[in-house]
């Protein structure tokens, strides 16, 4: 059976802070908005709010408070077509992508948490903006729930993602694989990652290479999820784990 893959957009294949940066200079100024590695200053009297941000994807990389946030994504609902006007993080990796599922016939799902702005949907701004990186009737998926639990009730084999809580969301609520794309400094890597079974790449063309390679019959008759895991240098994490035909899919 062909490889299902879901691919993440903000951060892995889209630049979302690289644009909300721009709009942040504009709404706050240029020191405010800049990117930073530490968090934002602490401030009691400013809560987070926890529907904006149930309902948004974090901002990591911004030094801005709670209350400059929420402003933030007020504004960007104004944008027309907002999520239309956002850089591909390592150009030319949609268009790879795109060859390389209709070749080796692997079905791609594309997953969100992008808000609405003016305009079409999120939904809509999305399949247009692949379509027009080269990857030809996308389907995309705005989610409001566990990323675990669509890849269990959708038989994924593995999502690919920036962010470690929905990778560890990924592995813990269902056998999917995880691949976490991290571009930032190794050492500030959550350690429970590797140790969960959460497989760790610096790029998405680095990934999409270890997916073609192990995509193909193999003379040890190992399946693909362990070609995988070995490329990565991953074991299996512990803990009770699916029937091997199940976490094999047969491949």
């Amino acid at each position: 059976m062909p490889l299902r893959l879901a691919f993440d957009m903000d951060g892995v294949l889209a630049d979302m802070e690289g644009e909300l940066v721009r709009h942040a200079e504009q709404l706050f100024g240029t020191s405010t908005a800049r990117r930073a590695v530490d968090p934002p200053p602490a401030d009691v009297t400013d809560e987070p709010d926890p529907i904006v941000a149930d309902i948004t994807p974090p901002l990591v990389k911004l030094r801005l408070t709670p209350r400059q946030q929420r402003r933030l994504w007020h504004h960007v609902e104004t944008v027309d077509n907002f999520w239309e006007t956002l850089q591909e993080i390592e150009p030319g990796s949609i268009e790879r992508l795109a060859a390389l599922a209709a070749a080796r016939r692997w079905e791609i799902i594309f997953l969100t948490k992008r808000p609405a702005s003016a305009g079409v949907t999120s939904q809509r701004q999305t399949q247009r903006w692949l379509q027009a990186k080269g990857f030809t009737l996308p389907s995309v998926f705005v989610v409001r729930g566990s990323r675990g639990r669509i890849a269990q009730s959708l038989g994924l084999d593995f999502v690919i993602d920036d962010r470690p809580e929905n990778c560890l969301d990924v592995v813990v609520d269902s056998q999917a694989r995880a691949i976490l794309v991290w571009r930032e400094d190794e050492r500030q890597l959550p350690a429970a990652a590797l140790r969960l079974g959460i497989g760790v790449v610096k790029t998405v063309g680095e990934c999409l290479d270890i997916l073609a390679q192990v995509d193909t019959p193999s003379p040890d008759r190992s399946t693909v999820i362990e070609r995988v895991l070995r490329l990565l240098g991953l074991k299996e994490p512990p803990g009770p784990t699916a029937p091997a035909n199940q976490i094999g899919r047969g491949h």
